[in-house]
């Protein structure tokens, strides 16, 4: 018997309640360990992930959108869920243009929200994006698509913590004999960055920049850079850097440079506001 749409099964793959909410033809949104997929009458309508660049980032810094257009959009549209038809009608994007980046940011943050099919945790019946209507998929054709891309990248390159941890180089030729793409992705790698912050840097689509990582990693040129791992001691921490526990389960944060704040996150957490 389906259980009725807003519960879950105790471990059920986000793949399979996807399948079964398209059946029924739910709206609402789906959440993953790794992002939340939104569903119209059973379609796709949109899928962000923390670990991707959000389509703002695209727009803005691909040069598509001035930052002024997306933030004028988000104020006026934001509570309405019809930012997408905002730009639009206010003539800041062509809709051409809306709807090829959105499926773009749609389809790199289902990979990583269905990469390794983990549980599906909630789903919010009638819930909607801020974004509002772009362009739909149907669930089966973002499963499939993911699957693509999953088996593709094991065939560059078998490692997936390219995908999601710091990378650092490691000594090899010059970038300038690499070809131009791949070489520009490499130029970015500094230790500290990740495959989806390399991708908003290079205002670059997530996907395309994994390619290229994992063809970099294939030929010993990167690495995933490996977490600290503390030292036993009997001696206790100094006082001055007292550890943190979270009282949330989530994953560790990421390493950031002294006084340069993390743009994209904050860039979320307005939307969040702004939607709320």
């Amino acid at each position: 018997m389906t259980p009725p749409t807003g519960t879950l099964r105790t471990g059920e793959p986000a793949s399979a309640r996807l399948g079964t909410l398209a059946e029924e033809g739910a709206t609402g949104a789906l959440s993953t360990e790794t992002g939340i997929v939104y569903l119209a009458a059973g379609h796709v309508v949109h899928v962000e992930s923390a670990v991707t660049p959000d389509l703002g980032d695209l727009l803005t810094h691909s040069g598509a959108l001035a930052p002024d257009g997306w933030w004028e959009a988000i104020d006026q549209a934001g509570r309405r869920c019809r930012v997408g038809r905002q730009l639009v009608d206010s003539g800041h994007l062509a809709a051409g243009a809306l709807e090829l980046c959105h499926l773009g940011a749609l389809f790199d943050a289902a990979y990583f929200v269905l990469a390794h099919d983990g549980p599906a945790l909630r789903f919010r019946p009638g819930a909607a994006h801020w974004l509002g209507a772009v362009r739909s998929v149907p669930v089966d054709t973002v499963l499939r698509e993911s699957r693509r891309r999953r088996e593709l990248l094991h065939r560059i390159w078998p490692e997936p913590a390219v995908d999601r941890a710091p990378l650092a180089r490691v000594p090899g030729p010059d970038a300038a004999d690499l070809p131009v793409r791949r070489g520009r992705t490499l130029a970015q790698v500094d230790g500290v960055r990740t495959a989806a912050q390399i991708a908003t840097a290079l205002a670059c689509r997530t996907f395309h920049t994994l390619v290229e990582l994992r063809r970099l990693a294939a030929a010993g040129l990167v690495t995933p850079v490996a977490p600290l791992v503390p030292v036993p001691t009997s001696a206790p921490a100094p006082a001055s850097a007292p550890a943190t526990v979270s009282a949330e389960p989530g994953p560790s944060p990421r390493p950031a440079a002294p006084d340069e704040p993390d743009t994209a996150l904050l860039r979320r957490l307005l939307h969040a506001l702004e939607a709320l």
